[in-house]
């Protein structure tokens, strides 16, 4: 290896050996703490510190970056305390995730590191969005992102270059091809050369570095950082290097034949470098000693520090309130003057008022600026706000949802349309184990917006008609709304956006053009969580959100003898129990409507909470209505047919009758 260079004093020579040296010191130690039971687990980085090391030296302290779990050097070269990492690594409470997550899966606003999930691809995603916050004000600083040659293969991984090369985002995509990914080889995973050839189908600028070699990390990622930062742009940089101990330490390496251990061992990064320096006289014996010295010092000390700290301890109120962000919301009561809108029309005047209010807030979805989306929700929005803010994406819903989480971490709003919320489902990881465990995890927030048309009734067929509200009412972190007329869509709205948590709202597409209303035609807001009270009665309770009040509302015109509750929801996540407990408590009888197919759905579990809270307040069985349980049908009888409604009428005479 050729260590060489015209640019660097033997200064910076000497501050690079001891920053690659440290960490290989702690991984030292830490598989001595392993094999004594003081750490669960270790993702060993023995072999490649110079990639983790050069890159983040290349990069200036305000820059994010976004590690795996064999970067050791990005965080001990952002100088990190490390009796708070040795802390982390054993679930205590001066760690960074509350003993609630471990290893490097966790990230720190003070140092601009973004750890890991171990799914991979979300966090190529995560560093798009960073790097378009960065650019969308105008701040001359990068981004660089990790990933293994086995993540390459992940469609996050596409997606994510694709988005970036597309929007020409200041990204460094460092992809460390050490040879394995577990125990299969890069013969087994890719069919190219290089994994640098893949730049070429995105149009993108790419590299290939030594990996095992300090400097030439440094110096290149130095230079392309510096004119990156002036020219905006993503690089995808193949690192070659090998990974010399297992995966994780009891994966073991027997499947790595001996030869081809024996030559990365010869191409140590550490050694050789090590050796380098000895030879120029930059190192000597008693310089080397003194600085291993002070390092294994340092990392006892620290150890001290973080072995004599507390066991952590179980708080079931700090658990509990740390799924969310707090958040005390501003409510901006309605105006007086109103004006008949659409329920779309509503959701488009909403967003329109968050866009004014919130300088900062993106739109992303599939044609959603020139074009207005397909429901044309966001038409004559570029005109306002320019195609900065209201951004087409590409076809790749995972990439654009990690992008919103992205642009949160860089202090930047989003709203994300789904151009139909059955489409969530291939962005769906990003949202159930990114956006909804990072406030728990490691106290970042997820101020992001989904915004998911719905439902049946409008001949969509199997793929565009679901509701779908019960795969997130399922997930700790999320927020879930779903309004059923256009004042609410249009104050729910304006509180979603202004939530530093993530929502989903549900948009119910047969109600977009066929219900009206007089809206207040100011900016305001309504509380989440707070169900509405439309029709009040003594016989029985029915309980439904979105579609379902219609339905409800007919049938209660259709039988006026029948004195109902019709409680509208408005709000599944959080959910409004006491007003549940308080209608059920008076009529004794209770129907629950979903349009959602019945097993599993939201309903089941509101049913479990009325039987456990009011079981000596009934007088009738509880019933729960929901649609058939098949895909929804396309030809109209079908559907139809399909569709709860149709059980409504019967299931409420029957039960006043019981």
């Amino acid at each position: 290896m050729n260590f060489e260079s015209t640019q660097l004093t033997q200064e910076n020579y000497l501050d690079l050996y001891q920053a690659i040296l440290k960490p290989r010191l702690i991984e030292n130690k830490m598989l001595v703490l392993l094999r004594q039971g003081k750490i669960s687990k270790w993702f060993s980085g023995i072999g490649q510190e110079a990639i983790a090391v050069g890159v983040t030296k290349a990069l200036h302290k305000d820059e994010y970056i976004l590690p795996m779990h064999r970067n050791l050097g990005v965080f001990t070269s952002r100088e990190i305390p490390l009796n708070r990492l040795f802390s982390q690594w054993q679930g205590k409470a001066n760690g960074f995730t509350k003993g609630r997550d471990r290893s490097f899966h966790f990230g720190t606003q003070e140092f601009k590191i973004v750890g890991m999930i171990s799914h991979l691809g979300p966090q190529l995603g995560v560093a798009d969005g960073i790097a378009l916050a960065h650019k969308l004000r105008k701040e001359q600083k990068i981004t660089a992102v990790f990933t293994g040659e086995g993540g390459t293969s992940e469609g996050d991984f596409h997606e994510a270059l694709n988005i970036a090369s597309v929007w020409q985002l200041p990204v460094l995509f460092c992809v460390e091809n050490n040879g394995y990914g577990l125990s299969t080889p890069t013969n087994e995973q890719f069919n190219c050369e290089h994994i640098a050839d893949k730049g070429k189908g995105y149009g993108m600028e790419a590299h290939i570095i030594d990996g095992n070699n300090i400097i030439e990390v440094f110096e290149k990622v130095s230079a392309l950082a510096e004119d990156v930062r002036k020219n905006p742009r993503p690089i995808l940089l193949e690192f070659k290097t090998f990974r010399r101990r297992g995966h994780e330490e009891a994966s073991g390496t027997k499947y790595v034949p001996d030869e081809l251990m024996q030559y990365w061992k010869e191409k140590d990064p550490v050694a050789n470098f090590e050796a380098f320096l000895e030879e120029k006289k930059m190192l000597s014996p008693q310089k080397k000693a003194k600085i291993s010295k002070e390092i294994m010092e340092e990392i006892k000390a620290n150890l001290k520090l973080a072995f004599d700290e507390a066991p952590i301890e179980a708080n079931l109120e700090t658990e509990l309130k740390d799924v969310y962000q707090v958040f005390n919301e501003e409510e901006i009561n309605p105006n007086t003057e109103t004006k008949e809108l659409r329920f779309v029309d509503a959701i488009s005047e909403g967003l329109f008022q968050s866009m004014k209010k919130h300088k900062d807030l993106v739109i992303m979805g599939q044609d959603v600026a020139e074009y207005g989306g397909v429901f044309k929700i966001t038409e004559g929005f570029i005109e306002e706000f320019g195609k900065e803010r209201v951004r087409n994406t590409p076809i790749c819903e995972s990439a654009i949802i990690s992008a919103a989480m992205g642009l949160s971490i860089n202090q930047t709003k989003s709203v994300v349309e789904l151009q139909f919320g059955d489409f969530v489902s291939s962005g769906f990881n990003p949202i159930v184990n990114y956006l909804a465990k990072v406030h728990y995890r490691w106290n970042q927030n997820a101020d992001v917006v989904l915004r998911m048309p719905c439902g049946a009734g409008v001949g969509a067929g199997p793929f565009h008609s679901q509701t779908n509200e019960a795969w997130f009412t399922k997930t700790p972190g999320l927020k879930v709304v779903y309004p059923a007329f256009p004042s609410d869509a249009k104050g729910l709205l304006a509180s979603a956006i202004n939530d530093p948590n993530p929502v989903l709202f549900f948009e119910h597409k047969a109600l977009y053009r066929s219900i009206r209303e007089y809206v207040p035609t100011d900016y305001f807001t309504l509380p989440i969580g707070k169900a509405k009270l439309l029709k009040s009665g003594i016989q029985l309770s029915l309980i439904t959100y979105g579609a379902g009040v219609h339905w409800a509302l007919e049938l209660a015109e259709q039988h006026p003898e029948i004195q109902m509750d019709i409680l509208d929801l408005r709000s599944l996540c959080p959910l409004d129990e006491e007003a549940i407990f308080e209608s059920v408590r008076k009529t004794g009888k209770v129907i629950l409507l979903q349009e959602d197919t019945i097993f599993g759905g939201i309903m089941s579990d509101i049913s479990a909470l009325i039987s456990e809270n009011c079981f000596e307040d009934l007088d009738g069985p509880i019933k729960r209505l929901g649609s058939l349980p098949t895909p929804v049908p396309f030809a109209a009888a079908l559907e139809q047919q399909f569709l709860a409604k149709n059980q409504l009428e019967k299931a409420v005479l029957d039960l006043v009758a019981y």
